[in-house]
């Protein structure tokens, strides 16, 4: 079949529309990507969702909590 979908598209190829389009669940603010850690970071809700197999996970209740820097 012709209409295959194409499971090799990466992630580093579409970021840019990725970060213009995401945004955090519980802020609602912009994500900012994080490639040494591969994850999209909220800083107002202090929160890291992760990435898996390409694809951003955007729950609450699995992204990391970010450090304070106080």
């Amino acid at each position: 079949m012709k209409n295959r979908m194409k499971s090799d598209i990466s992630l580093e190829q579409n970021l840019e529309k990725l970060t213009k389009i995401l945004i955090c669940p519980k802020t609602g603010s912009k994500l900012k990507y994080d490639k040494r850690n591969n994850e999209f970071i909220s800083l107002e809700a202090k929160l890291a969702y992760p990435i898996q197999n390409n694809i951003p996970i955007l729950i609450v209740n699995k992204a990391r909590k970010l450090k304070s820097d106080n």
